[in-house]
């Protein structure tokens, strides 16, 4: 079953989803009393032979991530080699984000997003629709938090760096990208 487990998580991990504790006890433990013990073996073993942790990032859903353990060469942030736009995009919201306070208004994002030529409205041509990007993938995946805004009509959204950001870089590394950028 840890083998088992350990297949399950890597190919979740593809897409970069998190993982939730009752999707590994239906599709492959399938007994609460040995959970515990399965799932610290497979992390011993993704840790071991991949170079991955598994990390808790929500412990009232028990929902998981896998992060890259291996040092990184100078340049590499977050991605494959096929997601680097998207990545890179990615890494230009979170230091505006950043930047700003930790926090932005949805209209300050899409602002500063038509600045760089990225419009939400749009078909991009690498991106494609950017605001389905922004709002389900990226937050879906867990790089960024989009919470209401109380009181607001129409209704106004924050965002914020995700659990998945706060784990796989560092403000650092994202302030680095951006003197790179410039």
């Amino acid at each position: 079953q840890v083998s088992e487990l350990v297949q399950f998580l890597l190919v979740k991990d593809q897409k970069k989803m998190p993982i939730k504790r009752t999707e590994m006890l239906k599709n492959v433990i399938h007994s609460t009393a040995a959970y515990s013990e399965i799932v610290n073996r497979a992390g011993r073993t993704l840790q071991e032979v991949f170079g991955l942790q598994l990390v808790e990032i929500d412990t009232k859903r028990h929902t998981y991530i896998l992060i890259n353990n291996l040092p990184r060469a100078e340049g590499q942030y977050l991605c494959r080699d096929k997601e680097k736009e998207k990545m890179g995009l990615l890494l230009v919201i979170l230091s505006f984000i950043f930047m700003k306070g930790n926090s932005v208004k949805d209209s300050a994002l899409w602002e500063f997003l038509n600045l760089l030529r990225v419009y939400p409205g749009k078909q991009h041509r690498v991106f494609g629709d950017v605001r389905k990007l922004v709002t389900d993938e990226f937050a879906r995946q867990k790089y960024l938090e989009i919470t209401p805004i109380p009181l607001t009509d129409p209704t106004e959204f924050k965002y914020q760096w995700g659990p998945r950001a706060e784990k796989e870089t560092s403000r650092k590394d994202v302030l680095k990208f951006v003197a790179k950028v410039r």
